[in-house]
């Protein structure tokens, strides 16, 4: 009989409940829960295909010692000596844990309790620090403590939602569906969406207001001083629970109208608009992301949207506040445990001497440290110059996202001991590692996590160990226990682990902190596996219930109220004569941060297959770059080469381009290499989204697209990118120079043996050649080249390696790269939840679908995840303006 198991995905904060169903064959599948309050059943593509990311192929399974197999007690015994000795010569800052909000709370606790509290240094930072850390910093300056208020519902109950810096139907897909479900219900919702891009998200949006980079802090300050001589300003609320008003006030009102709109970059007219909504609109949501997130001014932003709810009196009430959306599934979790340098488990501050002196009570440790340690970019900066000479990284891939990642890597192989903890056996990071230590995935976890809105839910496993995998913290306790710490590592399971962590939240606290699950203090493990999703705040002898925070005030400065902060519109243009563009880096639809998962699966790869440069047209007429071509994108710090999408989505003066791609799935494609380490001063977060970079043509001597029944050798090219395929793996490619003998290279990559004979095509006035070995009815590979990018029907080539090639003429079509009479292409995939490709769409629009709705009931696409809606829309618009001229 087949077994359910409710868990909850591993992608972004959303935090959707998964029931995952293993048959009687060891199958798996997954849906999602209805039951859970988070999705309701709903889940995204990524989620959607999640059975498809759990195989063992890439596993590390046993740990590794200078690429050697080892047993566990050799390769730990080695993590523990060295990391001793270290100390002992250098003191505890010469050590430091890198981790991830991948991890399951109860890892991270460990991993903060033993750096902080044993080895006596914050020297522990996390990739939370790249997305979250400007949102922490901006609560913390703002309500006194890391507060999210509101909560999920507030979205679907607001009269106006605010998206900046958030591209909600791409990297919050649930959320996104919740929204649109929520507009349908109630037309008049209003939607405003603050991008530099017109994303996917701008399909919903009433108002699309195409800032500048960094322009955020301009356009809220402006709304403060609008709001502050309109009636919505709430002037019992300010002088209730508030301080700083006038300070914020005063710098608000010295923003002109001339440099507000030089700044934003916007339309006098739509700025009045947006003021106008906000004005009169009482329940008012603003989502953030990392758009907000990830600048110079990340942490001003925050407090500048802030400012404009402290100063209405919007917020911690149904409908209303700021709301932040957190970009990894346990960075929330991870923020509760203390996981940045610059805090302390249970929202308690690392410069407070009361909080340490609890924390280190609590843990009746020998040592708690003192001052903050080092942020991730300054972290890598003290592994170049030696400060760190041990290294501990844990379920991330730095070389591939922090920012100036090639120097990143080279500090990381210059490093005197690394150790690496990951379920992959090869990544950019882990090809660097002197012990690697094999990490359970999802499905092989037992842990919780925390997502947005502050909701705790269960990863539980459904999945056998592979190998001698073990998991984060059973790693750190044993790490700890070789370090003389035995007695305060002693857990025999994630449940110990969580009731400490709980007990910890409790522990003198008295309503003085945020955090607080004492409600959970000494639950049974019976109890903690059958653990039903609930919300913080819960303290001992309280229901759960849904909970918002600071509609009567309560804040967590010591007199109680928020502060206002007074901010500075900053500089917002960085190009310069060299570097004349400015790069933004983010997310796409159906991949997740650097692709160790979703890479593994042929239907998340089939929407967008290579890395890929979004520019305006005429941006591109001007650097001669071609649309399809190849673009070369580079700054002071790093080069990649990725295909050119060239969009009027795309603001002139701009580029974007996805952060996923690396060496294992593309040539030159690492694009945080080209990011500066440019940082926010308050949080140390990184400028992901505006940089300066110059972009050009980069010109081949040969194109090519190949299929491949086995994965290819890494090619020998100039570009080449390599993604997951039904039946096999796709490749796209282009040479510098062409190469002398293409069969010969075929064999070479594709491991073609010697005696399978080519069916080839070759026009030398053209230079197209194409080839494809068979196999009996079997295709093994075929290639197609030519001197510009090589038009070849893609998706039906790929289809091809799961064909029977029993004849002549079904294996010149495919050399031919079109199919036959009666085989129609289904074209590029837009619905990666049903694989429906655009051709497909767009018959259904000819024989008279001309909705989205339609569209979807004769072909399914855009009914699971919705992310596709958006495109289906333009598909019809595009089929229907044709039929019309």
């Amino acid at each position: 009989m087949a077994a359910e198991v409710k868990t909850t995905c591993p992608y972004c904060g959303v935090g959707c409940g998964v029931i995952a169903t293993v048959d009687e064959a060891g199958a798996v599948s997954v849906k999602g829960d209805p039951e859970h309050p988070s999705n309701f059943g709903r889940l995204c593509s990524k989620g959607s295909a999640l059975a498809e990311t759990i195989d063992l192929d890439g596993r590390l399974l046993y740990p590794e010692i200078a690429g050697a197999r080892s047993g566990w007690d050799e390769a730990l015994d080695l993590v523990a000596r060295r990391f001793s000795e270290t100390i002992a010569e250098h003191g505890p800052d010469s050590v430091a844990f890198y981790v991830s909000g991948q991890l399951l709370t109860e890892d991270y606790y460990l991993a903060n309790k033993l750096m902080k509290g044993f080895i006596g240094s914050a020297n522990i930072d996390t990739n939370s620090r790249l997305c979250m850390s400007s949102s922490v910093a901006g609560h913390r300056r703002a309500f006194g403590a890391d507060t999210v208020p509101g909560t999920y519902e507030d979205i679907e109950l607001a009269d106006l939602v605010v998206l900046t810096g958030s591209n909600l139907a791409w990297c919050h897909p649930v959320i996104y569906q919740r929204l649109a479900a929520a507009k349908a219900a109630r037309p008049n919702m209003r939607i405003v969406v603050i991008d530099p891009r017109r994303t996917m998200t701008c399909d919903i949006a009433d108002l699309h207001l195409a800032i500048r980079p960094d322009g955020d802090v301009a356009l809220f300050m402006g709304l403060l001083a609008h709001l502050a001589t309109s009636p919505a300003i709430d002037q019992n609320y300010i002088a209730s629970h508030t301080e700083g008003f006038a300070g914020a006030f005063a710098s608000a009102a010295a923003l002109d109208i001339n440099e507000l709109l030089e700044r934003t970059g916007l339309p006098a007219m739509q700025i009045r608009e947006f003021f106008r909504l906000f004005e009169t609109t009482s329940k008012v949501v603003t989502c953030y992301s990392q758009g907000v997130n990830q600048s110079s001014s990340g942490t001003d932003k925050v407090n500048a949207i802030l400012n404009c709810h402290l100063a209405t009196g919007r917020i911690g009430r149904p409908g209303m506040g700021p709301f932040s959306l957190t970009g990894q599934p346990n960075a929330m979790g991870g923020r509760e445990v203390g996981g940045l340098a610059n805090m302390l488990a249970a929202h308690m501050a690392i410069e407070n001497a009361d909080d340490r002196d609890r924390v280190q009570r609590f843990w009746k440790s020998p040592v708690i440290a003192a001052k903050p340690g080092l942020k991730a970019v300054d972290m890598f900066r003290a592994v170049a110059d030696g400060r760190i000479k041990a290294l501990w990284i844990i379920a991330t891939n730095p070389v591939v996202s922090m920012p100036d990642a090639d120097s990143v890597e080279s500090a990381i192989a210059a490093c005197p001991f690394v150790v690496v903890s990951d379920i992959l056996r090869e990544t950019d990071t882990a090809r660097h590692a002197d012990v690697l230590l094999p990490s359970l995935g999802w499905g092989e976890k037992d842990g919780t996590v925390t997502n947005s809105e502050r909701r705790i839910s269960r990863q539980r496993p459904f999945l056998d160990l592979p190998g001698d995998a073990k998991a984060d913290w059973w790693q750190l306790a044993e790490v700890a226990r070789r370090m003389g710490f035995a007695a305060a590592f002693d857990f025999a399971a994630p449940a110990d682990i969580f009731a400490e962590h709980a007990a910890l939240s409790a522990f003198e606290n008295n309503g003085s902190r945020d955090f607080d699950i004492g409600a959970r203090v000494g639950m049974t493990d019976a109890a903690y596996s059958e653990l039903s999703p609930f919300q913080w705040p819960q303290a001992a002898g309280a229901e759960p219930c849904v909970t918002r925070f600071f509609a009567d005030g309560g804040f967590y400065h010591a007199d109680g109220k928020a502060r206002f902060v007074a901010v500075e519109p900053p500089a917002t243009d960085r190009t310069n004569a060299d570097f004349p563009f400015t790069l933004n880096t983010g997310r796409i639809r159906d991949q997740w941060h650097t692709m160790t998962r979703t890479g593994k699966s042929a239907r998340l790869s089939a929407h967008i297959a290579e890395p890929f440069a979004e520019i305006h047209p005429r941006d591109a007429i001007e650097t001669g770059i071609s649309s399809a071509g190849l673009v070369e994108i580079d700054s002071p710090h790093g080069k990649a080469i990725v295909r050119a999408l060239v969009t009027d989505r795309q603001a002139r003066g701009g580029i974007f381009a996805p952060m996923h791609w690396n060496d294992q799935f593309a040539a030159k494609a690492r694009i945080d290499a080209v990011v500066a380490p440019i940082t926010d001063p308050v949080s140390g977060q990184p400028a992901s989204k505006n940089v300066a970079v110059a972009v050009r043509p980069f010109r081949a001597a040969h194109y090519g697209f190949a299929v491949s029944a086995t994965k290819p050798v890494t090619p020998d090219a100039a570009y080449w990118a390599l993604a997951k395929a039904e039946g096999g793996w796709r490749l796209e490619l282009a040479f510098a120079e062409a190469v002398e003998d293409w069969t010969a290279w075929c064999r070479a990559v594709f491991a073609i043996p010697d005696e399978i004979e080519p069916l080839g095509y070759a026009d030398r006035q053209s230079g197209d050649l194409r080839l494809a070995f068979f196999d009996g009815e079997t295709l093994l590979a075929a290639v197609f080249l030519a001197r510009e990018p090589v038009a070849v029907a893609r998706n039906w080539a790929i289809s091809q390696l799961s064909a029977a090639h029993d004849d002549l003429r079904k294996r010149f079509a495919l050399v031919a790269g079109r199919p036959g009479a009666g085989r129609p292409d289904p074209g590029a995939t837009v619905c990666s939840c049903f694989s429906v490709g655009v051709n497909q769409i767009a018959a259904a629009v000819r024989g008279g679908c001309h909705s989205v709705e339609a569209v979807g009931k004769e072909t399914s696409a855009g009914t699971n995840c919705g992310s596709c809606r958006g495109e289906i829309g333009r598909i019809i618009d595009r089929c229907l303006a044709a039929a019309a001229e």
